[in-house]
């Protein structure tokens, strides 16, 4: 099976056979194996132990961090990745256009204005849960391009909270 692995403005290509893996068409011997019950996964790369955190951000959209190093991976598989560069959405960046509710609540504090500047872990959006507050934080380095989420508020999942936008080093 064939992956398109981004990460910023790079991609890999991975391929997991029966003859093993290769990235970019370089063999590689590797062995991922999850910790039951977590997020935890250990990686063995070239006879060298990791362990890395994977937490699934959405469809293909991935959180790792890997030896004290947050990167947040888009992983597409062949056919995903043929119809986006079809449909001409292959140049997209891992990185959302917006900020959306992960689950119905209600928005309790929104952290950024319009003009913020984001980097990636910080706290945008404040949204109560199933009685938990849940801090939604910025995927990567952007702009606030308009905040939607008003405190206060009712949201419903996939609702659109803050739109981002590059900031001038990324156009």
């Amino acid at each position: 099976m064939r992956y398109y692995v981004t990460l910023g403005s790079r991609t890999l290509e991975v391929d997991l056979g029966p003859e093993g893996v290769s990235v970019d068409g370089r063999p590689l011997r590797a062995d991922l194996a999850e910790v039951d019950g977590t997020d935890v996964r250990t990686l063995l790369l070239s006879g060298k132990s990791h362990r890395v955190l994977a937490t699934r951000k959405g469809k293909g959209d991935w959180s790792l961090h890997l030896g004290g190093r947050h990167l947040d991976v888009q992983v597409l598989d062949e056919r995903t990745h043929a119809i986006r560069e079809m449909t001409g959405e292959a140049g997209v960046q891992a990185r959302a256009a917006s900020l959306t509710a992960p689950m119905p609540g209600l928005v309790v504090k929104v952290e950024v204005e319009e003009g913020d500047e984001v980097f990636p872990g910080q706290g945008v959006v404040i949204v109560e849960a199933m009685k938990m507050e849940n801090e939604l934080k910025a995927e990567g380095h952007a702009r606030v391009a308009r905040v939607v989420a008003v405190p206060g508020t009712p949201v419903e999942m996939g609702e659109v909270l803050v739109e981002f936008e590059p900031t001038e080093e990324e156009e």
